[in-house]
């Protein structure tokens, strides 16, 4: 299943890679594409919203809930 979630603070590609490993590592099976305009990161996969939510935060960026 995929899911579009909205992330805030992420401008480069050292933060898209940091809230990538961040996501992969609470669940490697992931797919995780990450698009900076607009600040969305598209993960297939993984089913578990608090999960996620919780490694964008431990990554430093905002969580902002589905897209």
């Amino acid at each position: 299943m995929q899911k579009v979630y909205k992330v805030e603070g992420m401008s480069c590609g050292g933060c898209s890679s940091s809230v990538e490993q961040a996501i992969k590592a609470v669940a490697p099976e992931a797919s995780v594409e990450i698009q900076l305009e607009g600040g969305l990161v598209t993960v297939e996969g993984a089913d578990n919203d608090a999960l996620i939510e919780q490694a964008v935060e431990d990554a430093g960026f905002t969580y902002a809930g589905l897209a």
